[in-house]
């Protein structure tokens, strides 16, 4: 019985890998730079406390961010977790405002136990998100033209990179874990630039280029944690990732619709994802308090794009949020339910005109809803979040995360 389960969300996985290919939830032109937006990966719980989770050991919830985590699951239990969200951006520039909405599947997860003290996890997550759509309209000073013509710059993105992960935890001496992630990361990033006129005496242009990925990278963490006095449990995590050539390919197309890309296999193929670091602590008071700091760091400015370094910018981010559970064993509803709150804040990881944008924002809250046996969860998340500025371009969104922590017992042996 447990082995059909496993097969069918593998099954599960593997479509839900495919579904995903091509979706945005994303209609932000800061898009259009580098790989697009990098996910943090954090799921609902996480987002609701401002994407805390490098510290973090839970036995009702997966940490896919620190793999050291996933020794910490129940030696009985199955862990499912999937998540989907919306998002409302508001897009201010000198010239006005603009709305727009959108809506995606954010993640799958699983976890379990293999052994005693050995976790493992698997799940699709995303990597990259790339997705806009506007333009830009002009007049052409043409002195021997009779009328006026307009040219109109329309510039589309679309796809994003995903990744299936597994990852293994094992815990040492009672306060150590440690993990690895394994990532297989593949899709693609589409950017189009069409340039059409009012005149049909003009003949339009099309640019598009892709990013085509399929290649392997590792994540490791571990964990320290002790607890004091029975009521006083704190944790220390860190993660490291290592700089890495992507198995990446680049072609381009200029000219008609219907004229075939051309690929680029020397220099313009170099692509790397940047070496990652992070530490986090985690303190939680009589299992009902938990307040959570992390520090992380992405150091996109010695990573290769199309090539050469310093075409990006380091990426750090500190996050730090809380969790209250009013009562473990309350009679009203109200009293186990689980409210959150966050914030962050983080440095863009690309450049505009070779200038580092100003620093990003999040300001998150949410309630874990707890179903039967105060095992499983729903989740929400509300974060209201600024990038850029007015002076070039404002996005201020809005996100609701929804997501659904299925904990079921699948290893108890039947008496008979």
């Amino acid at each position: 019985m447990f082995k059909n389960k496993i097969f069918l969300l593998g099954f599960v996985l593997v479509l839900l890998s495919q579904v995903s290919i091509g979706q945005n939830n994303t209609n932000s032109p800061y898009t259009r730079f580098g790989y697009g937006d990098i996910s943090d990966t954090n799921s609902g719980e996480q987002r609701a406390m401002g994407g805390v989770s490098l510290g973090s050991r839970s036995k009702s919830g997966i940490n896919v961010v620190n793999p050291a985590s996933y020794s910490a699951v129940d030696s009985m239990t199955f862990m499912f977790d999937v998540g989907v969200s919306a998002l409302v951006s508001r897009f201010s520039e000198t010239g006005g405002t603009t709305n727009k909405l959108n809506a995606n599947l954010e993640y799958i997860t699983m976890q379990f136990p293999l052994w005693k003290k050995v976790g493992f996890s698997a799940g699709l997550l995303p990597y990259s998100f790339s997705g806009y759509n506007f333009y830009s309209t002009s007049n052409l000073p043409l002195e021997l033209y009779p009328d006026t013509v307009t040219a109109t710059q329309s510039f589309i993105g679309n796809g994003g990179i995903n990744q299936l992960y597994g990852g293994l935890s094992v815990e040492l001496f009672d306060h150590i874990s440690l993990g690895v992630n394994a990532y297989y990361m593949f899709g693609s990033s589409i950017n189009s630039r069409l340039l059409t006129f009012s005149s049909s005496d003009f003949y339009s242009s099309l640019q598009r280029d892709s990013i085509v990925v399929s290649s392997l990278r590792f994540r490791y963490g571990v964990q320290f944690y002790n607890t004091f006095a029975k009521k006083h449990d704190v944790s220390l995590g860190l993660i490291y990732e290592p700089k890495l050539k992507l198995n990446a390919s680049y072609s381009e197309m200029t000219g008609s619709v219907d004229q075939e890309a051309t690929p680029y296999k020397d220099v313009f193929s170099s692509f790397e994802v940047p070496e990652i670091f992070g530490v986090g602590l985690n303190y939680v008071y009589n299992k009902q308090l938990t307040l959570g700091l992390d520090y992380s760091m992405q150091k996109w400015g010695d990573a290769k794009f199309f090539g050469v370094t310093d075409s990006l910018s380091n990426r750090s981010k500190l996050a730090i949020g809380a969790e209250f559970i009013p009562s473990l064993r309350g009679r009203r509803y109200y009293e186990v339910v689980r409210y959150r709150v966050g914030f962050n804040v983080s440095d863009p990881y690309y450049k505009l005109q070779n200038e580092k944008l100003p620093k990003n924002y999040g300001i998150t809250f949410g309630m874990g809803l707890p179903l039967r046996n105060n095992k499983s969860v729903i989740n929400t998340t509300f974060e209201y979040g600024k990038i850029g500025s007015v002076g070039l371009l404002r996005e201020d969104y809005f996100k609701f995360t929804l997501s659904a922590s299925l904990n079921e017992t699948w290893f108890m042996k039947r008496k008979l």
